[in-house]
């Protein structure tokens, strides 16, 4: 081994040990830094603007793009966190209460039921109704606590939750500013083509603000028009089914109906066919044809990617990295797309 390839080796070496101290230092604020990050992929065509707005003026356009992010992005959503929060807590006391049941509303769905479906949930051994029930109100006030817990855990780290929120700002505000030259530095530095940078950065910000914003729209567009029918007919907590109708329509194909659906069922099993009906109408034809005309728009169209990938990989990466993997999930796998198709595009022009 000659010097120079020894040398090399060091200070490879000594880039990825440098390189992995930052990530163990920057870790507790790690959060705050990725949203960061995606909030600055975003709005980097708004920054632009208000760049040649205010004359080139850097300082001052990134200080307006920040109070914009603040009016559209985060004020609304700490409104409506606080309210979920409220709500959240107010359905757990009526659990608690008794005065909201899901093991009596299992019963009643049960009751209702014709002769073979009895049968057929005796043949999977669904007959033990009491032990049905204890468990289901045991899981209602369990999620419903779950909320409740993280209301008082946000009060009692509000310290935290403020540091990181201000680090997040504090960092948007520089990506902002200086967001243009330190893509051109992490480009220089990547040891690849001009072409193959151009195509992989192209892919990545292409991905981060397709999953995004798609993502979000379709989410809060569902859950927007889930809350208002049960609003409409009268269902409790519409606030908060609306929230978790948002939430769950991250998930592809299935979504806001595993929230309405089984309300829908419970209309149906007690009589209330006109009720039940049209939630299943509203269901299918207004909330699923968000998901089925906005999301290929908005998300597949710009990531190119197959719907069951894009489900796979939101699931897996929510489960490893909570609500930020319905970006890093998809992210991957685009990324993963995209460099073995450079891998292939690269052999074929070596054969």
């Amino acid at each position: 081994m000659n010097h120079q390839t020894l040398q090399y080796r060091t200070f490879v070496s000594l880039l990825i040990a440098v390189s992995l101290g930052l990530l163990w230092v920057v870790w507790p604020f790690i959060g705050a830094v990725f949203w960061g990050a995606i909030l600055a992929i975003i709005f980097v065509p708004l920054h632009r603007r208000m760049l040649r707005s205010f004359g080139h003026r850097r300082n001052l356009a990134a200080l307006a793009t920040l109070l914009v992010v603040l009016l559209l992005v985060i004020l609304p959503a700490a409104l409506i966190a606080g309210a979920l929060v409220q709500e959240g807590t107010q359905v757990y006391a009526r659990i608690r209460s008794g005065e909201i049941d899901f093991g009596a509303y299992f019963q009643q769905i049960y009751e209702a039921l014709p002769g073979p479906a009895h049968a057929l949930l005796e043949r999977f051994g669904v007959t033990d109704l009491p032990t049905m029930q204890q468990e289901l109100s045991a899981l209602a006030a369990q999620g419903s606590q779950f909320i409740a817990a993280q209301a008082l855990s946000i009060g009692q780290n509000t310290a935290q939750f403020l540091v990181s929120f201000g680090v997040m700002l504090y960092l948007l505000f520089f990506l902002f500013r200086d967001g243009a030259g330190l893509s051109r530095r992490i480009k220089d530095a990547v040891p690849l083509s001009e072409e193959h940078k151009r195509h992989l950065f192209r892919k990545f910000t292409t991905v981060v603000r397709a999953t995004v914003k798609g993502n979000v729209v379709v989410a809060v567009t569902q859950g927007a028009l889930g809350g208002l029918i049960f609003w409409i007919m009268g269902i409790q907590g519409a606030l908060l089914w609306s929230v978790l109708m948002a939430f769950l329509s991250l998930l592809p194909a299935v979504g806001a109906g595993l929230i309405w659906g089984p309300v829908a069922i419970y209309f149906l099993a007690t009589g209330e066919l006109v009720q039940g009906l049209v939630l299943i109408a509203y269901g299918v034809l207004v909330i699923g044809l968000v998901d089925n005309i906005l999301r290929p728009i908005l998300v597949g169209k710009d990531t190119q990617m197959p719907d069951y990938l894009v489900l796979i990989t939101t699931l897996g990466g929510m489960t490893i990295f909570g609500l930020t993997g319905f970006v890093v999930g998809p992210l991957v796998a685009a990324l993963f797309m995209a460099i073995w198709d450079l891998f292939a595009t690269m052999n074929e022009s070596t054969e």
